[in-house]
């Protein structure tokens, strides 16, 4: 399938959904309404909202706020759980110590940490950036400590035949190995890191998306809430599109997947 072809497939499947939106919410069928607008709003009223932000500025200090707040979470929880998932990954006593604690952190239900953070922490940035680094954190985690677990032992056997050092065997079979899990994981921990940014704002802020989703549902604004949750998609698409470039310039090496269509 060509990028076009492919592009114009989304779109469709983009305008097939607002278009049955705006109907059902719009006009009665059958003399029942499918979408009442007063639950479901209508895409011309969110639209409306959404340029509104736009226009007015109200939307950028709260769209700053939140990707700062994402970022931070994405940067550290990514890094972090880069580290600990090689050293444990390289370190196979250590991780079996530490893996009852390790699931049971990860068990841990991050709605209930949220209040906990913000008492640690306070109303500020690092209560989001700590709740969201829970959510990417373990995703990260998990994808290189398989990743890297996953060498084929043939390829590690020859490598260790040629003489390579650990230094070499980490630059040259460990890292490239763990590469495609790692930016796996990472595409999906974009969507978590913004999550957890917002969860924390919902609970309590004075700023960011979803201080401004929270606020509309407590007038019952449902296009506005519909509002905020378009603008969020928006960001983490975008966000996500950033990641795939940096995906593709490190993974250059990557033969392409072959096509298999009969």
């Amino acid at each position: 399938m060509s990028r076009v072809t492919l592009l114009t497939l989304q779109v469709l499947v983009a305008v097939v959904f607002v278009a049955a939106w705006h109907v059902f919410s719009t006009y009665p069928v059958f003399g029942y309404m499918v979408l009442p607008p007063f639950f479901f709003s209508n895409p011309v009223a969110v639209a409306e909202q959404v340029v509104k932000w736009f226009v007015t500025g109200v939307i950028w200090k709260h769209l700053w706020v939140t990707l700062w707040e994402s970022i931070l979470a994405f940067v550290i929880g990514s890094v972090g759980g880069v580290l600990v998932g090689f050293w444990f990954a390289r370190q196979p006593r250590t991780a079996a110590v530490f893996d009852p604690y390790v699931k049971m952190a990860n068990a841990l239900p991050r709605v209930v940490l949220a209040p906990i953070f913000t008492l640690w922490l306070g109303l500020g940035i690092w209560s989001k950036v700590a709740l969201g680094v829970t959510l990417v954190f373990f995703i990260v985690f998990f994808n290189v400590y398989q990743g890297v677990k996953e060498v084929s032992p043939t390829v590690l056997a020859n490598a260790r035949m040629l003489g390579m050092s650990e230094r070499q065997l980490m630059r040259h079979v460990y890292w490239p190995s763990a590469l495609s899990w790692m930016f796996s994981s990472l595409h999906t921990s974009v969507g978590f890191a913004v999550v957890g940014a917002v969860v924390g704002e919902y609970l309590g802020s004075a700023a960011g998306l979803g201080y401004l989703i929270q606020q509309a549902e407590g007038i019952f604004d449902v296009a506005g809430v519909f509002a905020g949750m378009f603008v969020l998609a928006a960001f983490v698409i975008v966000i996500d599109m950033l990641v795939t470039v940096v995906e593709k310039r490190l993974l250059v090496w990557r033969p392409a997947a072959a096509d298999n269509r009969p």
